[in-house]
Order: C-alpha cells, then structure tokens, then sequence
C-alpha cells in the first residue's frame, strides 16, 4: 500500500496531523514495550549459563580449563555469522513478524536443551546465538522504520535498556529458583530448572509475539486506523530528508554495496568491537560479585542494583542526547564511568569498595545505545544501508564479546586486575576512535556550509555529532 498523499492535506490540516501522530507514537509505543519484553527474554536466554555456574554447571558438565569461556564465545560466534543475512533478508519482508515469532519459538527451545553434556551445550550455545541474532539488530532496523531522527534515540535506549534490564530479571529469578527448588527436584540439579522455566516463559512469549510485534508502515495493519497508516508512512518519506526520493524503491542490494564500500561502517564497526570487548565483564557479572565471598543467593540479589542504577542513567543520557543533537559526550561520559570501576576493581579486594565498583562499570552499557544510535542517524543514502550498517556494526561488534569472553580466566581471578587492565586499554582505544569518526562529521557539516553560503542556499541537513 504506496499512499504518496501530503497527510496536512490528506488529515485536514497540521492541528489534526499532530493528533494523529500522537495516537500513533502511543500506540507503536505500546508495541515497542512488548518489544522489550521480548528482548529481555533474548538476553536472558543467552546470559544464564554464567548465572547456573554459581550452582555447580561447571562440575556437573565436568569442564576444564577454559571450557566454560568457550560456552559463553560459541555463542557470539553463530550471532555474528546470522546478523546480516537476515537483515537482508527483512528488508524483503512484508511481515516481519511472523519471521521474528518463529526465531523467539525457536531460541525459546534451545534454551531449554542447553546443558546435558559439554558437547550438546556446545551445539546449543552456537544455535542458540544464530537464531538470537534475528532479533536486536532486526528490530533496530525496523525502529528506523516507524520513528524519527529525533524520536529514535530514547526509543533505541528504551528497548536496549532489556540487556540491563534482563540481567536484572535473570539473577532475582535465579536467586528465587535456587532459594525454592532444590538440587536433585525431579531428578534435576537447580541450575537446570533455570533453564526450563526461563526457556518457558520464552515460548509463552512466541505466541503473543505474532500478534504484537509490527511489520512495516508499508504493510496493512489492524491496530493502524487509515488516517495513521498514511501518516506513518509520509513520517518515513520525511525522515529521510530527500537522500532518498523513494522510499519504497527496491535498492536492497545497492544499499548491501553502499555499506560494505562506506568506510565510515567499518570504523564504527571495529570501534564498537573494541566497546564490547570491554563490556565482557557483563557476562561474569556473577562471578564478579562472587569474589565478594557470599552465597550464590545472596551475590545474585547484589547483582540487580547495579544494572537499575544503569537502566536509569540511560533514559537520562539518551534523552539529553536527543535533545542536545550530541552523540561523541554522551559516549564518552559513561566510558569514563566504566573505566573508573575497572581501576578501582583492579586496586582493591575490599568488599564494599569491589561492590561500589560494579555500579560505576555498569555504566558503560549506555554508550552502546549511544553509538548504536549514532549510526542510524548517520546511515541516510537509503533504508537498505542503514539496516546492512546496523547489522554489520553490529555483528562486527560481536567479535568483541567472542575475544573479550577469554579475558576472564579463571586463573585471573579472583582479583582479576590483568582483566580489568585489559578493558581499560580497550575503552581509551574506542574513545579515540569515535573521537576520529566524529572530527569526520563536523568536517562534512563544515564543507555543506561553506557550499550553503557560497551558492546562498537555505540553511540543510547536518550530521549529529
């Protein structure tokens, strides 16, 4: 359905297109909430192997060395291999949410299979993180569908805010499954039941998920009145700021091209591989605060603040974000804010110096939103480049957590400080590459000036910064 009408024309006027662009962002909103339950499913699936190690995984699937290290890289190996092929992939799509609904089923079921010997956990880890790939930087892409530059990035931080909130989810649940059921219930360990039922709650989550999560604005939709769906899709048109003059005009594999041949991608790219690469200390976060010396009760539930007080900055930072037309100060600031947790991490074994620690490196996580949107918002030649751009940023991204899953040997531990130094170099090298990325913009942003006044043109587009 291509409705090329002017919708102050076709709504009868700005005052009624503002009201039905209210009702909407209330309603893609509301899906956007279910989108985020079901991300945090995604990330819960994906993060409670490091959570059943406080219980006896290692010793019931009698790993070695850096076994359990490799559980947690397989998986961002079959991440990075599915991300782009199946952004691709939704680009052709009309409803993406049958595809997305078959891959939460899917993940929902490895998950419950994880764990009855090294090598079955191997193959399930692997699978589980083709069929995970689908969704985040899948519904990245579609958020740049439905919102606009300045709407997306509280947007984008209110659905990657999952991640925080997940790990939030999976440690109090954890803490509840260990503290109620026992070690041998049914002929199960504990940790086992952790993975049953939180695989449960992912495939009660399929079944809603057909209904809720939203295709395209170019694809009829029931909860869309007839006034919202023109709306929606003349949004779009705009959003683009005339880089692209169609927006329905099949360009996938010109923007596949335009990507890979964008340096600019690349950059972000392997500066955010170096980002993860010192967010690893995500998947340890247990065993981070085991060193603590508690019961895995107890470190679990010390877990949880660390990650509320993270999901709150990050409403804070991405909003300022969007308002401020900032990008590079809003990274910038919760790296820094990592970096002094790795040193004082890396300082002391004190208890309650160690526990102060975790609160400042979970800060870190909202520059990912950051960047995340900074590509999005940099990425106009054509829709196809920006969803080949969010996937490769982020799939390449991905490496990482695959490299940064061997920074955490349990031979470092439990003071961990050579870890600790390690991320710290990685944060100082990402810093200075966005910082180059970001010199780049303001060059662009000067060069279209100086043009605008030599030819005395109106004031156009500029680059976020």
């Amino acid at each position: 359905m291509h409705i090329r009408h002017h919708p102050d024309t076709v709504l009868g006027g700005s005052e009624r297109r503002r009201q039905v662009e209210k009702k909407l962002l209330r309603k893609l909103d509301y899906r956007l909430t279910f989108l985020l339950l079901v991300y945090i499913m995604n990330c819960v699936d994906r993060s409670n192997l490091p959570t059943a190690r406080l219980k006896g995984l290692e010793e019931d699937l009698h790993l070695t060395g850096l076994q359990f290290n490799t559980l947690i890289s397989i998986l961002h190996v079959g991440y990075v291999l599915m991300q782009v092929p199946s952004n691709l992939f939704l680009d052709r799509l009309k409803r993406p949410s049958a595809y997305f609904s078959f891959c939460v089923f899917l993940w929902g079921l490895l998950s419950i299979s994880t764990g009855h010997s090294y090598r079955g956990a191997l193959i399930s880890r692997f699978f589980l993180g083709f069929s995970e790939a689908v969704f985040y930087p899948g519904v990245i892409f579609m958020l740049t569908r439905w919102y606009k530059r300045d709407e997306l990035g509280i947007r984008m931080a209110y659905f990657t805010c999952g991640a925080s909130v997940s790990s939030i989810f999976d440690q109090l649940t954890a803490s509840a499954i260990f503290a109620i059921i026992p070690d041998g219930k049914l002929g199960y360990a504990a940790w086992r039941w952790l993975f049953f039922i939180e695989g449960g709650l992912t495939f009660a989550m399929a079944l809603v998920s057909l209904y809720m999560i939203p295709d395209f604005p170019t694809t009829p939709a029931s909860w869309l009145t007839a006034e919202e769906q023109v709306l929606a899709q003349r949004r779009m048109t705009e959003n683009v700021c005339g880089a692209e003059h169609d927006l329905f005009k099949s360009i996938r594999w010109h923007g596949l091209v335009e990507a890979f041949a964008d340096w600019t991608v690349w950059w972000l790219a392997i500066s955010m591989t170096v980002l993860n690469a010192s967010m690893s200390f995500g998947l340890y976060f247990p065993t981070l605060a085991a060193t603590m010396g508690y019961s895995p009760t107890i470190t679990l539930l010390l877990c949880a603040p660390p990650w509320v007080l993270s999901i709150a900055t990050s409403f804070i930072v991405t909003r300022h974000s969007d308002v401020t037309g900032d990008r590079f100060w809003h990274v910038t600031g919760p790296v820094s804010m990592g970096i002094v947790g790795f040193i004082i991490a890396a300082s002391t074994m004190d208890t309650s110096i160690r526990y102060l620690s975790l609160f400042f490196m979970a800060q870190s996580q909202v520059s990912y939103m950051v960047v995340m949107a900074w590509v999005s918002n940099s990425m106009l030649e054509s829709t196809s480049k920006r969803a080949v751009a969010l996937a490769i940023v982020n799939m390449i991204g991905v490496l990482g957590y695959i490299g940064g899953s061997y920074l955490w040997p349990a031979e470092w531990g439990p003071s961990y400080s050579k870890s600790f130094c390690c991320c710290i170099l990685a944060f100082f090298i990402s810093l200075v590459m966005v910082l180059v990325y970001r010199l780049h913009l303001i060059r662009l942003n000067q060069e279209a000036e100086l043009k605008e006044h030599s030819l005395g043109l109106p004031k156009g587009f500029r680059y976020i910064t």
